[in-house]
């Protein structure tokens, strides 16, 4: 689990990709204290494990599924990422429970600079759009923000100078590519009503002929 505080950008130094799944190294320094191999670093939101590492860098293996359904996949050699360690109990939840599984990617479509931040519209498919709501919390690339506006086909998200400062989002252009990870809250909550749906449905079907005959009739 992570919070979608970033904690450092890194930038790629190598990225291979074959056989159904892709290798990056990326260039990094205060994500590497006290982590092991084994531990897991948000990259772009992406929960990686940590292969091999240096005292500047670290390696980490990508499935075909996350470089086709993230944008990991059309990353090049010297691009920056947002890099974030897992959370430890004792830290302080700065931001929101994210995952590191991504939901779906946006596209940028708007940047505004404004008096109170910068507003970023983003585009993205209607299977994301339904858990995105006002005032809710999107992990966008790996960041913790909170939605401004959204819509059926767009959402909003209004960023202060200290997220622009120590994140990627500066190097973000009009079409630049966003992954998103909804709110893990809303998801649940579906899921425990199909649920009881799903059971509802079940016991209906229980009673048809045979267990009408097993019952005398």
């Amino acid at each position: 689990m992570f919070t979608g505080i970033i904690e450092e950008v890194g930038i790629l130094q190598q990225i291979n990709l074959g056989n159904g799944f892709g290798v990056m190294e990326i260039k990094c320094r205060n994500v590497l204290e006290e982590t092991k191999i084994g531990d897991s670093i948000a990259t772009n939101g992406v929960c990686l494990t940590v292969k091999e590492k240096t005292y500047n860098s670290f390696k980490a293996e990508v499935m075909g599924e996350t470089l086709a359904k993230s944008n990991l996949g059309s990353l090049k050699v010297g691009d920056k990422l947002n890099l974030e360690r897992a959370l430890r109990l004792s830290d302080r939840l700065g931001g929101h429970i994210v995952s590191g599984h991504i939901d779906g990617i946006g596209r940028i479509i708007s940047i505004k600079q404004e008096m109170d931040g910068t507003w970023f519209t983003i585009s993205a498919p209607r299977e994301v759009l339904r858990y995105i709501i006002y005032k809710g919390s999107i992990g966008i690339d790996g960041m913790s923000l909170t939605v401004a506006y959204v819509d059926e086909e767009v959402f909003k998200v209004s960023v202060i100078p200290h997220t622009l400062d120590n994140t990627i989002l500066p190097y973000k252009k009009i079409n630049s590519v966003v992954n998103l990870e909804c709110d893990l809250v809303g998801k649940y909550i579906e899921k425990l009503f199909s649920g009881k749906n799903e059971d509802e449905e079940v016991k209906k079907h229980d009673i048809g002929m045979d267990f009408l005959k097993n019952s005398g009739f």
